[in-house]
C-alpha cells in the first residue's frame, strides 16, 4: 500500500465520504487511490475556491468534514477566500494539498512555494507528511481537528504519496459532548435575571435543533431578547420555529437597536461589532455600559450549557415563542427588494436550504421570509465574495433530498460561476437566482458610508459592471444548466414555480 492509498483509506474509515477536487500532477497518486478505494465520492470542480466553498456548505449541513484536493501552493491560494469564510463559520474541513517530491524541492521548480506559510494564517492545523508510513497517522490528526470545527491542512509531497509503506490509521476515542462551564452558566443566569434589559445573542450551532429550542425557552422565561448577528452560519427558521431578532448591518441602526441593553449573554458568538470601520463611528455596537457574559465560545457545542442555563432560570417549553405563518398573497408589477422577498416568502419550499449572498438586493429577504415554510438559511460569515454558489453546491451534496436556493448578486456570482458546471455534472437540485443590477451596489453604499464623497467618473466606472453587459442565461446554458431571464413579479413567480420542482440545477436571472 502506498502513502496516498493509506490516506484515502484513513479518511474513509473515519467517515470522510466526499472529496471536492481540482488535482494536478502532484496529486495523481491520490486520484489513483480514490479510483481503487470504495466509500469516497469524488467531485471535480473547475476552481479551487469552489472546492473549499463546497466543503464549507457540506459541513454546515452535516456536521461532518469533507476533504478537498488542491494543487500545490497556487491551488491552495485559489481556495483560501472560501477557507477564510469557512473558518469564520466554524466549518471543519480537511485540505489535502499536493507538494513536489521532497528531493525536487531544492531545485525551485516553477510551482514551488511555501505551502505551509500560505496555509498557516487560515488553518487551525498545518502539517507536511514526512514519509509514506506517516501519512495515515497525519490524516487521523487532520480529521480530529476538522471534526472539532477546525481547518486542517495536510501537505502531501509526491514521493510520500507514491512510496510504499502506507499504514491506515484509526482515530482516537470518539468526541464527547463539550463540557459545561458551570461558573459561566451561573454568570449568564445572573445577567439574564438582573432586572436590566438583556439579550441572549446566539450563533453557531445554537440557531438550530435542540439548542434553538432551549434558547427560546430561556429568552421567554427571563424576558431577554433572543437575537443573532446580522450574518449566521446556518439558521433554522420559518413558521413554527423559534424566531430571533437580527442585529442590523448598518452601524447607526445597530447602535439605536442596542442602546438600552445593559446585559448581553453570548452563545457561540462574540459581542456585536461593525463589519467595517467608519469615520467617527464606534467598532463596538453595544452601549459602553453594557456587560457581556460568554456562556460558551465559538466552535463548541452549547446544548449541554443551554440545558444547564434553562434549569438555572427555570425555563420550560411553555415559555417558548414560535414564529407565526406569514400572510398569503403575491405581489405584482415591478421587481424590487421588497417584492422579491414577498415572492420568496410564499414560494420557498418546505425544508429548503437558502444560501444567501444577495448582499444589497437581499437585505429585505431575511426579515420578510420569517413566516415562510420551515427552511434553513446559510449566510457568509467571512465576507469574502464568491461564497454563495460553492456553498450551495456543498449543501446539495450533503442533502440530496432538499431543494437548495442560491441567492446571489451579479457581482458576487462572477467570482466563481464555473461552480454551475459542477452542479450540472453532479445533477444537483440547486436553483440559482441571480439579481442583476449591473453594479457593485454594496460598494456604492460603502463609498458613501466611509465618507469618500461623491464618486466621479473614474470611481463610478470602478463600481459598475454594465459595460459590457453580463449574460447569465448564456453563461449558465453553456455549462449545462437551464436558465431564463425575468423582468417583473409575474415572470419571477412563474419561473420559480416551475424551476423549484425541476430535478437538477437551473438558474433565474432577475433583471433589476
Amino acid at each position: 500500500m502506498n502513502g496516498a492509498e493509506s490516506l484515502v483509506r484513513t479518511l474513509v474509515g473515519a467517515g470522510v465520504e466526499v472529496c471536492f477536487a481540482n488535482p494536478g500532477t502532484s496529486e495523481m497518486h491520490f486520484v489513483s487511490a480514490l479510483d481503487r478505494t470504495q466509500g469516497m465520492r469524488s467531485i471535480l470542480v473547475l476552481f479551487e475556491g469552489s472546492a473549499t466553498g463546497a466543503a464549507d456548505g457540506y459541513y454546515r449541513m452535516t456536521g461532518k468534514p469533507a476533504s478537498t484536493l488542491l494543487h500545490l501552493g497556487p491551488g491552495l491560494a485559489n481556495g483560501l477566500s472560501n477557507v477564510h469564510n469557512a473558518r469564520k463559520a466554524a466549518s471543519g474541513m480537511v485540505n489535502v494539498i499536493g507538494e513536489h517530491a521532497t528531493w525536487h524541492l531544492e531545485f525551485d521548480a516553477p510551482l514551488a512555494s511555501d505551502i505551509e506559510g500560505l496555509a498557516r494564517p487560515l488553518s487551525d492545523w498545518v502539517h507536511t507528511s514526512r514519509g509514506a508510513n506517516a501519512i495515515g497517522a497525519d490524516a487521523a490528526k487532520a480529521i480530529e481537528v476538522a471534526r472539532r470545527s477546525g481547518i486542517a491542512s495536510l501537505i502531501l509531497p509526491g514521493d510520500t504519496a507514491w512510496n510504499e509503506g502506507g499504514v491506515v490509521a484509526s482515530l482516537s476515542a470518539a468526541a464527547q459532548e463539550d463540557p459545561v462551564d458551570f461558573d459561566a452558566v451561573e454568570a449568564a443566569a445572573r445577567a439574564l435575571l438582573s432586572g436590566q434589559k438583556s439579550m441572549l445573542l446566539i450563533g453557531g450551532q445554537t440557531i438550530r435543533g435542540e439548542a434553538l429550542e432551549l434558547a427560546g425557552q430561556i429568552a421567554g422565561r427571563t424576558g431577554a431578547t433572543l437575537a443573532t448577528q446580522f450574518f449566521s452560519a446556518r439558521t433554522e427558521r420559518g413558521a413554527g420555529r423559534v424566531t430571533a431578532l437580527r442585529i442590523p448591518y448598518n452601524v447607526d441602526a445597530a447602535l439605536n437597536m442596542l442602546a438600552d441593553y445593559r446585559q448581553i449573554v453570548t452563545v457561540e458568538t462574540r459581542e456585536p461589532v461593525s463589519f467595517f470601520a467608519y469615520p467617527n463611528k464606534p467598532s463596538q455596537m453595544k452601549h459602553p455600559e453594557t456587560q457581556v457574559t460568554e456562556l460558551s465560545p465559538r466552535g463548541l457545542s452549547s446544548v449541554a450549557a443551554l440545558r444547564a442555563l434553562a434549569d438555572a432560570v427555570g425555563a420550560r417549553p411553555q415559555h417558548m415563542r414560535r414564529q407565526q405563518q406569514g400572510e398569503d398573497g403575491l405581489p405584482s408589477g415591478a421587481l424590487n427588494p421588497v417584492s422579491i422577498a414577498q415572492i420568496l416568502a410564499q414560494l420557498i419550499p418546505e425544508n429548503a436550504i437558502i444560501v444567501d449572498e444577495s448582499v444589497t438586493t437581499g437585505r429585505e429577504s431575511f426579515g420578510l421570509t420569517a413566516g415562510a415554510r420551515p427552511h434553513d438559511w446559510l449566510q457568509n460569515m467571512g465576507g469574502s465574495i464568491g461564497f454563495g454558489m460553492p456553498v450551495a453546491t456543498g449543501a446539495a451534496i450533503a442533502c440530496p433530498d432538499r431543494r437548495v436556493i442560491s441567492l446571489s448578486g451579479d457581482g458576487c456570482a462572477m467570482y466563481m460561476p464555473q461552480t454551475l458546471w459542477t452542479q450540472a455534472r453532479e445533477g444537483l437540485d440547486v436553483t440559482a437566482i441571480i439579481f442583476a443590477n449591473r453594479a457593485y451596489q454594496i460598494l456604492q453604499q460603502e463609498f458613501a458610508g466611509v465618507g469618500a464623497g461623491m464618486p466621479g467618473e473614474k470611481a463610478r466606472a470602478m463600481l459598475s459592471i454594465d459595460n459590457p453587459t453580463l449574460d447569465f442565461v448564456a453563461m449558465s446554458q453553456s455549462m449545462g444548466v437551464p436558465a431564463e431571464r425575468v423582468h417583473d413579479c409575474e415572470e419571477l413567480i412563474v419561473a420559480l414555480r416551475r424551476r423549484l420542482v425541476e430535478p437538477g440545477p437551473n438558474l433565474i436571472e432577475v433583471i433589476l
